[in-house]
Formats: C-alpha cells, sequence, structure tokens
C-alpha cells in the first residue's frame, strides 16, 4: 500500500446472491451483502489515493474462494480476511413485486458470524483506515459480546479522529428481540460520526413518525451527522444544529430492482463528503447513484457508474 492511500475499511458479510433476471424462475449468481455492496460502489467512487478494503470471514470451500476472487477483480481488498475451514458463505435469494424486493436468506454455516474471532486483527485493521464503515446486519449476526467488542472499536476509532459511518439496516428477524435491536443499534450509532438509517426502517423499529424525528433520536444517541434516506421522498440531514431536506428527482426510467439503493447512496455520499464537506453535494451524488442501481437487476449494477466518480473528484 503506498504511503498516499487512505483506507476505507467495512465490516460485514458477503453472500452468495441468486438474484432475479426478469425471467420467470430464471436466477443469475452473484456475490453481494450491504457492506460488500457499498464498498464495491465506494472502489468506483472514490478516485485515486483510496484502497478499499473488507474485514468478514470466509470458509476454506471452493465457494469461497470465488467470492474472495470476485472482491479482488472489484477492487475491495480481502487480503487479511480470515477462512475458517467448516464454514463457507452465507446465501440469499432476492423475490420481487413491482421492482419491491423480498430476500429468503440461508446464513446457518455462515463465516462471518465469527469475524470477531481474532479481536487483535481486527483492531489492526480499523487502527489503519481512514474511515470505518459498517452496518446493523453486520452487528446483528454477531455473538452479543462480538457486539459489544466491535461497538467498543468504533467509539475508539471516532475518538481518535476516524471517520465511522454506521447503517442501521434494520432486519428484525436477526435480533433476539425488539429491546435488543433498540438498545445495540442506539449504542452503536452514539460510537459513529455518520449514521445513514432509512427512515421506513426506522419508524418501524423506533416509532418515528417523521424523518426529523429519526434525525433528532440519533443526534439524541450522540451522532454529529445523520442522512435519513427515504425511498422517492426527500433525503433529510442534521448536521449538529441544522437540519435540511434535499427533495429527490424524480426517477427517469422505470424502478426494476430496489436492491442496494440504500448500499450505493452510502457509498456515492460518503465519497463526495470525504472529498468535501458540502452536505448538498453529497446528498446529489448519493441520488444520483441509486436512481441508476434501481433500474438494473441484482445489487451490483456494473451500467450504474460512470462517469460518476469523476463527477465526484470535480465537486
Amino acid at each position: 500500500m503506498a504511503a498516499t492511500d487512505q483506507v476505507f475499511l467495512g465490516l460485514g458479510e458477503c453472500m452468495v446472491e441468486l438474484a432475479a433476471t426478469g425471467q420467470p424462475e430464471t436466477y443469475r449468481q452473484g456475490f453481494a451483502g450491504d457492506v460488500f455492496n457499498t464498498l464495491w460502489y465506494a472502489a468506483r467512487c472514490l478516485g485515486a489515493g483510496w484502497r478499499v478494503r473488507m474485514h468478514t470471514a470466509l470458509g476454506a470451500d471452493q465457494m469461497s474462494d470465488e467470492l474472495a476472487a470476485f472482491a479482488a477483480g472489484a477492487g475491495v481488498d480481502f487480503a487479511d480476511v480470515p477462512r475458517l475451514p467448516g464454514a463457507m458463505p452465507g446465501l440469499y435469494m432476492i423475490r420481487l413485486d413491482r421492482g419491491e424486493r423480498r430476500f429468503l436468506y440461508w446464513r446457518g454455516q455462515s463465516a462471518a458470524r465469527r469475524m470477531l474471532e481474532d479481536p487483535a486483527r481486527v483492531e489492526r485493521q480499523i487502527a489503519a483506515a481512514r474511515v470505518v464503515y459498517l452496518s446493523g446486519i453486520t452487528l446483528a449476526i454477531l455473538p452479543p459480546s462480538d457486539r459489544a467488542r466491535l461497538i467498543d472499536m468504533m467509539a475508539q476509532a471516532r475518538t481518535r479522529g476516524q471517520v465511522v459511518a454506521f447503517d442501521p439496516n434494520i432486519r428484525p428477524a436477526l435480533w433476539e428481540d425488539a429491546a435488543v435491536l433498540r438498545d445495540t443499534l442506539t449504542r452503536a450509532a452514539g460510537a459513529a460520526s455518520v449514521v445513514l438509517p432509512s427512515f421506513e426502517d426506522d419508524a418501524l423499529a423506533f416509532g418515528d413518525t417523521t424523518p426529523g424525528a429519526t434525525v433528532a433520536r440519533y443526534h439524541g444517541a450522540g451522532c454529529p451527522l445523520v442522512v435519513v434516506k427515504n425511498g422517492a421522498a426527500a433525503v433529510v440531514t442534521g448536521y449538529h444544529n441544522s437540519i435540511c431536506a434535499h427533495p429527490t428527482p424524480a426517477l427517469d426510467g422505470a424502478l426494476i430492482d430496489s436492491t442496494a439503493a440504500g448500499d450505493s447512496f452510502n457509498a456515492a455520499f460518503l465519497a463526495a463528503w470525504l472529498h468535501s464537506p458540502n452536505l448538498a453535494a453529497a446528498v446529489q451524488a448519493g441520488q444520483a447513484l441509486a436512481a441508476n442501481v434501481i433500474k438494473g437487476h441484482g445489487a451490483l449494477v456494473h451500467t450504474a457508474l460512470p462517469p460518476l466518480a469523476d463527477r465526484i473528484q470535480d465537486q
């Protein structure tokens, strides 16, 4: 790694994806997962001088080999990822209904659940990063003691001046109960410097009545910058005491598949924000990428990208 490189590190899982192709009973195999999706897009948005890395855990099987090779080819560094005999990647299937997705998961032997078995390795990777990114799914799949340890690592990184970005990405079925979900996500948000929630998810889990209420709750937890995604409605940002709504441009074309809309928004938003702390420009970058991603099938849409990175670098 060059001395001038800055590291954007994600912590989470990467799974085998079976995505609808638009043809009846036909699915395409790929690799994806919420944190990995953001890293995949970030690798294309950040530009020169950045390295994108992921911490997870993989098995010692052929599918894990293929996943690691795919990640390397996509510019996401898996070089220090532990390989665990007897484990393997999780698998999920995307079912579509008029463009809106429903996920079916198989995670019983997922290696990613054990990504904190060597905490010193994780601490070393976090300490070497400029940006640390993770999600509520990252925390949900971990044992409770590992969740607490990772939240402590987040807080330490923020104290050191690193950017700690957190998407709550609420999936109630992954949690023991609603109280554990709310408590853990609130503590994680308090350890982050940027929180990127989705209003629909947070309204159901926390009872928020408006995106402004979501901003206020995460500010109250201790996070200075909150960016609330809300589908086709305005993105609402709260930075310290300033709250602003950013209207979402009308979609140019049909909604095909909303998978990874939020993940791609996060990537472009963070890339633009890291380049220049202009909230309006960063939100516009996130909206532009997400609007292109939902016109394709699956989480990783190659046609959504150029010339986005050039636009971000020019801001």
